[in-house]
């Protein structure tokens, strides 16, 4: 019995994005065979988005480009793109992802969990500096985002933003998996 090929790009070359996304599909999709690949994709906000709204934005954005640049190459089956931010909440600062997906002419939205930020570091990014950096500063580490990231570090290892990334996919997807109950919108 052949396998079902499921081809997906990633709005990214990080290779913590495309493996998220390669492990969300792998448990949604057990008897298929994922065919990931990531590419640079601007997000067109900020570097470091300071708002919810330029996050979500910046993940629409990235989809979108992934599949207009598809157009003139092999089309993938799902598109993939996800943008971290942060914004200053009223029980404070917080940092999270938005995740897009495309599939076909559907577009499916969703947001990861968020993880409280310590002031300095939010003060940080106010300042200008991406979180990552920040992470690596204070931490001593060498490129954390493409690692365990803030996530990984603040919750001593316990999640990481690959984990974080792959369960907001899977519930992102919903919509995708179950198209006739989800047709109707607000």
């Amino acid at each position: 019995m052949q396998q079902n090929i499921i081809k997906i790009k990633v709005g990214s070359k990080n290779p913590v994005k495309i493996n998220a996304a390669t492990k969300a599909m792998a448990q949604l999709f057990p008897d298929s065979i994922i065919d990931a690949s990531g590419m640079d994709a601007p997000s067109g906000v900020a570097a470091q988005p300071m708002t919810d709204k330029d996050t979500r934005q910046g993940a629409i954005n990235r989809v979108h480009y992934c599949q207009q640049q598809d157009q003139q190459d092999t089309q993938a089956d799902y598109y993939f793109a996800m943008e971290g931010g942060v914004d200053c909440f009223d029980f404070g600062p917080a940092t999270f992802a938005y995740i897009a997906i495309g599939h076909k002419d559907q577009l499916a939205i969703g947001r990861s969990a968020i993880l409280p930020l310590p002031m300095q570091v939010y003060r940080a990014l106010e300042a200008g500096e991406e979180l990552g950096h920040v992470m690596d500063r204070l931490f001593n580490t060498v490129n954390i985002k493409q690692k365990g990231g803030a996530i990984g570090l603040l919750t001593h290892g316990h999640a990481t933003r690959e984990s974080n990334y792959t369960q907001a996919i899977i519930l992102a997807m919903a919509p995708l998996l179950n198209p006739d109950i989800y047709a109707q919108t607000c």
